[in-house]
């Protein structure tokens, strides 16, 4: 692999890389076409304002939409894993709280829009915020 002064290929293409591109890919496709297709105008002021948060429903839309275009491009890279990553998990924590609690756990065959998905997508961005998992530091 190559370093160039805009790209670490090396850093990219690590052991975690394949979870990243399926979370940028998920991500994308969650938000890019409500973008375009009044989807993000639907979620901010039909929904969200809708549940209290009048008058900024549709900009608070935006913002989650946004966010997870960022999180896509620096999953992409691999840059910023940690902060992209836990604003990711606190916008699914709020969709599991808001939405998608009440459905139950499945998100298709046992139920219908439950947290399950919500719950895997959490895990793996924990995952990739700590891939080596949480050990002390040793005092040597």
């Amino acid at each position: 692999m190559t370093k160039s002064a805009f790209v670490d290929t090396e850093k990219i293409f690590d052991g975690t890389f394949i979870l990243r591109i399926a979370l940028a890919i998920i991500l994308l496709f969650h938000s890019v076409p409500g973008m375009f297709n009044g989807g993000v105008y639907a979620f901010g002021e039909m929904y969200l304002n809708q549940v209290g948060f009048t008058p900024i429903g549709l900009p608070l839309a935006w913002a989650i939409k946004l966010s997870h275009v960022v999180c896509a491009l620096f999953l992409v890279l691999n840059k910023y894993i940690k902060p992209a990553s836990l604003v990711t998990i606190v916008i699914l924590i709020m969709g599991i709280i808001m939405v998608h609690f009440k459905e139950g756990w499945f998100v298709v065959g046992g139920g219908r829009n439950g947290v399950e998905f919500n719950f895997l997508m959490i895990c793996v961005f924990v995952f990739l915020m700590f891939p080596n998992g949480w050990r002390p530091k040793s005092h040597n």
